[in-house]
């Protein structure tokens, strides 16, 4: 059985081929049961959860993520989130692997973005803006950049000192970073915004999008957290990793569904749908795109096969 540690798991993932894996997966046929939440009691502090997100291709690979979130870990100095990711046999069950769920997560995500990036953002993008500066904002960078030809990067977060911490080991990375104070500004010549953040309240502003800009929604993944604000969505054409994911969780479009700024036929097509090109992704050099993900199993599944897959040889 192969057992692949952080940073085994990245160096088994690496853009270009995870960007296909994940393009793959969405354009094939993976079985994505719904995601299971449960509450997990702990005497005397508090309750954590366990989340399980299965998929499977018939015959092929079965997977599943294990995710715990133990909120109360920090008084014992350990993180609050743990993950593991299980690839089994489709044929017999045999267990195959067990890979770095973090990891593994934070490149499939990223990954995805690119999926989108890739029929989304215009053909000649050559600036980035990077809002958030947490896990996630170097994986999107490389990622986006693995699909367009950018050779610059902005980064903006609430905290200063973490920009300019995340743009130097961008340069590391061999990207031309610089941390930005003026949000507005950076927004306005941006040919890709992508958020990754926590924000329970607007950061992007729609008047700010130029015409041709692409915007990518990754973080508030709660219907109670948002990004962007109803302008955005009104310039906007809307694609998503998944309708059903997003229009329960993705609060970049479920309030301006409830508040009757858009309706749900807004959104143009899921990232299924373009990579099997029964939707077309751009369609101007002016217009503005939106894509909204909230993750989805099918993303790990394909992550994982090329991890194990490269290592079997």
């Amino acid at each position: 059985m192969l057992i692949l540690n952080t940073e085994e798991t990245r160096a088994a993932l690496p853009w270009g081929a995870l960007i296909d894996a994940v393009e793959s997966m969405f354009a094939g046929h993976c079985v994505m049961p719904v995601r299971h939440h449960h509450d997990v009691e702990v005497p005397g502090e508090a309750s954590a959860t366990l989340l399980l997100m299965p998929a499977w291709v018939p015959g092929s690979y079965i997977g599943v993520k294990l995710v715990s979130v133990f909120p109360d870990n920090h008084t014992r100095g350990l993180p609050a989130i743990f993950g593991s990711y299980l690839l089994s046999s489709g044929k017999t069950g045999e267990l195959l692997a067990v890979l770095d769920g973090g990891e593994l997560t934070a490149r499939r995500t990223a990954a995805a973005s690119a999926v989108a990036s890739r029929h989304l953002a215009s053909d000649t993008a050559e600036t980035m803006l990077m809002v958030g500066t947490g896990r996630l904002s170097l994986n999107l960078m490389e990622a986006h950049a693995s699909v367009r030809p950018l050779r610059q990067f902005f980064i903006w977060g609430r905290n200063g000192a973490n920009a300019e911490k995340t743009a130097e080991e961008a340069r590391a990375l061999g990207l031309s970073a610089h941390a930005v104070t003026d949000l507005e500004r950076a927004a306005r010549q941006a040919d890709i915004v992508s958020c990754a953040t926590l924000s329970t309240a607007p950061l992007i502003r729609g008047e700010w999008l130029k015409p041709g800009a692409h915007l990518d929604l990754v973080g508030a993944f709660k219907p109670s957290m948002r990004e962007s604000d109803d302008e955005a969505v009104r310039r906007a054409r809307i694609f998503v990793d998944t309708r059903e994911g997003v229009l329960s969780e993705g609060g970049d479009i479920v309030q301006p569904l409830r508040g009757g700024i858009i309706s749900a036929d807004a959104i143009q097509g899921e990232l299924s749908e373009l990579a099997r090109g029964s939707i077309r992704g751009r369609r101007s050099a002016n217009e503005i795109t939106l894509f909204k993900s909230v993750g989805a199993a099918l993303e790990d599944l394909a992550g994982a096969i090329l991890a194990y897959e490269s290592h079997r040889g």
